[in-house]
């Protein structure tokens, strides 16, 4: 039996799936770890460009990680930057290398063979093709025990009607933890991917074999507010030519100019930003947040005073021992 949700954002989405999974999820303890699963889970998004979770009573998010994450795997790299944005991946690498990174996979599987290249040729020359596929699962690095194996299976593309529809195949989620993030990710895929080929942005689905909550998260997410979470405000586009992508990337990454870019240059913005507070400019890093368009700012603004706040609390718990 498939599990079906359908919402115009991600929020929607995430609150419908978290409640599903934590309501009447069937108990699994895969590795040991307790968990409630749905088995069979179809999501569609039906606005791929409201793919930032904001939630803000209920689940915050690291957007400065969600980009930054977003950027890494575009890029086609597997280096360790990307542990200045979020510092417990590195419970997941093997000799300081995350096995699974999905970037070298996709740009560069085989040593060689850049996927994104290939299904926008397929696209170009065929635009009723079903072979636009991009594979990530690799039996012959993923059986080898390394501790990063990709949850991500692969991405697929039909153009029909002058409308890209994309469709995502996971085996494993955490739709708690890793389902915001890897739904933005997927969806800057999907707007980029549809500009590539000349092509308006159809519905994006995401299917997962195995959507859970840890029973460590259980409490958390009953914290979620019920009802839906109301409108919520698409990003700047981000479509821009295949021919400087990566030079694009590369400004991102490195701030760059990209002030003919508005919503590359948000990106850029955000992962300035964050790197300010991790060098201990709080206060700049914050200015620099509130001059960054919604929802990509706000969303900054609302983790950092999640951090600010857990900071305290450690603050007044090691102060009452």
């Amino acid at each position: 039996m498939t599990v079906s949700f359908e919402g115009d954002s991600v929020a929607q989405l995430f609150s419908a799936a978290v409640r599903a999974a934590a309501g009447s999820g069937h108990a699994a303890h895969p590795r040991g770890m307790p968990t409630r699963e749905l088995l069979n889970v179809h999501l569609v998004l039906t606005r791929p460009r409201a793919r930032l979770l904001h939630l803000p009573t209920g689940r915050i998010v690291n957007p400065a990680f969600a980009v930054a994450e977003t950027v890494w795997h575009l890029m086609g790299t597997d280096d360790p930057w990307i542990f200045d944005y979020n510092a417990q991946l590195r419970q997941y690498a093997d000799d300081g290398v995350l096995r699974g990174a999905y970037g070298p996979r996709m740009r560069r599987w085989g040593g060689s063979l850049d996927q994104l290249a290939r299904v926008i040729a397929i696209l170009r020359q065929d635009a009723h093709s079903r072979r636009a596929v991009i594979q990530l699962y690799d039996p012959a690095r993923d059986a080898l025990g390394h501790r990063d194996v990709p949850c991500t299976l692969g991405f697929r593309f039909h153009l029909r009607d002058g409308r890209l529809h994309m469709s995502t195949s996971m085996r494993s989620q955490d739709v708690w933890v890793g389902f915001p993030y890897d739904m933005f990710f997927t969806t800057v895929l999907h707007e980029l991917m549809a500009g590539w080929v000349g092509a308006r942005l159809g519905e994006y689905h995401h299917h997962v074999d195995s959507l859970h909550v840890y029973e460590r998260d259980m409490a958390a997410a009953a914290g979620l507010p019920l009802g839906d979470p109301g409108p919520v405000a698409e990003m700047l586009p981000l479509v821009t030519p295949w021919d400087s992508f990566d030079r694009l990337l590369d400004h991102v990454r490195h701030g760059g100019s990209l002030g003919e870019h508005p919503g590359w240059a948000s990106m850029g913005d955000v992962m300035h930003s964050y790197r300010l507070w991790k060098d201990g400019e709080l206060e700049r890093a914050e200015r620099a947040a509130e001059e960054i368009p919604a929802p990509l700012g706000p969303a900054l603004l609302s983790w950092y005073a999640h951090l600010r706040n857990r900071r305290k609390r450690a603050i007044t718990t090691g102060a009452g021992r």
